[in-house]
C-alpha cells in the first residue's frame, strides 16, 4: 500500500486499549500506525473510575494525545460503543487533528442536538438515572453516597458473553472478563450536553454496523444514522457488538477501504 494512515483507537465502556489488539496488530504488520488510548480510569490508566468527575476528565488522555501531535500530521479517530461519545467530543476539540472519524456500532449523534431517549437507554447516558432493566444488568458503585447518583457502572458477569462477545472467539472473551474494568457513569452523562461544532461537522465520517449486535439493537444504529448520515457505511452481517473481537479482518479490510478515499 503506498499510503500509510495513523489510526487512533477509542475503546467503550469497561474496555481499554487492549482490546483492539487485532486491529492494531494487522495494521502494524501492514504498514500504517496504529495507538490504542486508555481513557481515564480505563484499561492501564490507574485513575480510580470512581473519580472521574465529567466527560472532558475521562477523555483527557486522549486530549493529550491529540494536542501533541505535529502541526502536519493528522490521524483517523476509530471508537466503538459509548466511546463514540468521546471521539466525538475530541473532534469538536481538536478538529483539525482528524482526518476521519469512524463509528464501530458506536455513539454517533450530532453535537448540539437533543439524543433521542430510545438512544439514550441503550448507550447508558441517562446522566446516572437507574431503571430496573439497567439494574438487572448492571453493577453500579455509589462512591459518593447512596443518596447520590452513582460513580461507575459494570456490567454483571452473566450478561457479558451474550451482551457484548456473543460471536467473538471463546478466548477472546476469557481474555476480556480478566480485564474489564467499571465505567464512569459521570462521563457519559456528558455524552448529551456536547455543543456543536461545524468544524467537527466537516470532519468525514463512517459508520460500522454490527448485524447480530445483543447490546446495541439494529434498529437503534440505523436510527443514529438517520439522524446524522455518515459519508460512508458498511455493515458487518456476522458481528456482534465487539467486532474488533468476532469480525477482525473484516473490519481491518473496512477501516481501510474507509482510509483510502483520503490522504494520510
Amino acid at each position: 500500500m503506498s499510503e500509510h494512515h495513523h489510526f487512533v483507537f477509542v475503546h467503550g465502556a469497561g474496555h481499554g486499549g487492549w482490546c483492539w489488539y487485532k486491529l492494531a496488530n494487522s495494521l502494524r504488520e501492514n504498514g500504517h500506525k496504529a495507538t490504542c488510548i486508555d481513557l481515564k480510569g480505563s484499561g492501564i490508566n490507574l485513575t480510580d473510575p470512581n473519580t472521574v468527575s465529567s466527560l472532558d476528565d475521562y477523555n483527557q488522555p486522549l486530549y493529550d494525545f491529540l494536542s501533541q501531535l505535529p502541526l502536519d500530521q493528522k490521524v483517523i479517530l476509530v471508537s466503538h460503543s459509548v466511546g463514540g461519545g468521546s471521539m466525538t467530543a475530541a473532534m469538536c476539540q481538536y478538529p483539525s487533528k482528524v482526518s476521519m472519524a469512524v463509528y464501530v456500532a458506536a455513539a454517533m449523534v450530532k453535537p448540539g442536538t437533543i439524543i433521542p431517549p430510545i438512544l439514550k437507554e441503550v448507550l447508558k447516558i441517562c446522566s446516572g438515572m437507574i431503571e430496573t432493566e439497567a439494574e438487572k444488568i448492571w453493577d453500579f458503585t455509589f462512591g459518593n453516597g447512596p443518596g447520590n447518583l452513582p460513580t461507575s457502572m459494570m456490567m454483571k458477569p452473566e450478561y457479558v458473553r451474550d451482551k457484548y462477545y456473543n460471536e467473538s472467539p471463546m478466548e477472546d472473551y476469557t481474555l476480556a472478563t480478566t480485564l474489564l474494568r467499571p465505567a464512569p457513569v459521570m462521563a457519559f452523562a456528558g455524552i448529551v450536553d456536547i455543543p456543536a461544532a461545524p468544524e467537527a461537522d466537516k470532519i468525514p465520517r463512517v459508520y460500522v454496523k454490527t448485524g447480530k449486535d445483543n447490546m446495541f439493537q439494529s434498529s437503534r444504529q440505523d436510527l443514529m444514522v438517520t439522524l446524522w448520515p455518515p459519508a460512508q457505511y458498511f455493515l458487518l452481517e456476522e458481528s456482534d457488538h465487539s467486532a474488533f473481537f468476532s469480525q477482525p479482518e473484516a473490519l481491518y479490510k473496512i477501516l481501510t477501504e474507509a482510509a483510502s478515499s483520503i490522504s494520510p
